[in-house]
């Protein structure tokens, strides 16, 4: 059997992979290995998460999770973003296993084996499924692209330069200082 010839693999046969040993994404039908993320990228997320979980302890609007975590798009298509929130109005796709379904926020945290990927193939099938905010996150430039997919789907929706706020209408009134994102 040639490359080309190899089956696609499943949400069920990832599902059924052992859960100790190296983290996989399923993207497309292919798996593709997500080795540790280096330290600033671990900082960058925790203190993104930090930020949005003490909001949301005074605004209980849904539930926030941070990696490993997956996210069931499709039958080929089983991620695992570094921060994800889902609202209340989508707490159905909650399972024991994950997300069954689009959540409404997405943050990826680029690094060098993974911005390809993060960039193109999963932002686009993101934008296919119904999240309604990506925010693709540069730890070399220290900036953020949001994407709010009912916008544009190409093109980053905004900018968002370190030392500059970021807002979300997903948390609404939330307002984040990217130094805090970005502080080590």
């Amino acid at each position: 059997m040639t490359l080309n010839q190899m089956p696609m693999v499943t949400a069920e046969d990832y599902q059924n992979m052992p859960e100790h040993g190296p983290r996989y994404q399923l993207i497309e039908g292919d798996l593709y290995m997500a080795p540790a993320p280096n330290r600033f990228h671990q900082e960058i997320s925790l203190n993104l998460l930090v930020l949005l979980r003490n909001w949301l302890v005074d605004h209980p609007i849904g539930k926030l999770y941070g990696a490993p975590f997956d996210v069931y798009l499709d039958e080929y298509d089983v991620f695992q973003p570094d921060i994800l929130f889902v609202s209340h109005e989508r707490r159905a796709i909650l399972s024991d296993r994950g997300a069954e379904g689009a959540p409404d926020f997405i943050v990826e945290i680029l690094s060098p084996r993974n911005a390809r990927i993060d960039r193109y193939n999963k932002r686009k099938m993101y934008a296919r499924h119904g999240v309604i905010e990506e925010w693709i996150i540069e730890p070399e430039t220290k900036r953020i692209l949001v994407y709010r997919f009912a916008d544009e789907r190409e093109e980053p929706s905004l900018l968002i330069e370190h030392g500059d706020m970021v807002e979300t209408p997903v948390f609404p009134g939330l307002k984040i200082d990217t130094r805090q994102v970005f502080a080590q």
